[in-house]
């Protein structure tokens, strides 16, 4: 995958097929420490030790559509490459969180790309999903949280274009100011 946030796209996509109805997003960005991390925590039906141990293995898969599973073997392959590694932390009946982290500053580090698009993405085709994201660059801290947004919307949906447009350009700007501050 070209970037970090296709790969955050594919691990929301497997957090929905496993039933999820909380999905959060969490990103810091540490320059004092060169650590960037990608925290995807959800309430789906979750996993057994013995499963997600196979999770690592490309010719493991539990979809039936087809016989290679390689959103996890690839997403911990950039944060090897970059000095980073992966963990998956699932309990049945309670849920998964995908960990990755990465040397912030490594040149093999994978562009993080646009992750207000694919966030806004997730929560427009999804918005029976609870979605947060947490977005931190140093101590400075963006939140988004999908249940608040549809309150203030009112009878608007998530899913309105002009909706999804204006989500986009927030976000991209909250995290922007981040930077800055």
């Amino acid at each position: 995958m070209n970037d970090l946030s296709l790969h955050i796209i594919d691990i929301i996509q497997n957090s929905l097929s496993a039933g999820a109805k909380r999905i959060g997003l969490a990103i810091k960005e540490d320059s004092a420490n060169d650590r960037l991390t990608i925290s995807i925590e959800d309430n789906g039906k979750g996993m057994s030790r013995e499963v997600a141990a196979k999770l690592e293995d490309p010719f493991y898969t539990t979809r039936t559509t087809r016989k290679v599973g390689m959103g996890i073997p690839l997403f911990k392959q950039s944060a090897m490459q970059s000095g980073g590694n992966l963990s998956v932390e699932s309990e049945p009946g309670k849920g998964t969180t995908v960990t990755a982290w990465f040397e912030l500053g490594n040149i093999d580090r994978p562009p993080l790309g646009d992750v207000a698009n694919s966030f806004v993405l997730m929560v427009s085709a999804n918005p029976q999903i609870h979605f947060t994201l947490s977005y931190v660059v140093n101590e400075n801290e963006y939140t988004f949280d999908s249940v608040e947004v549809a309150e203030v919307l009112g009878d608007i949906e998530l899913s309105d274009v002009r909706v999804i447009r204006m989500l986009e350009e927030m976000i991209k700007e909250n995290i922007k100011e981040l930077r800055v501050l």
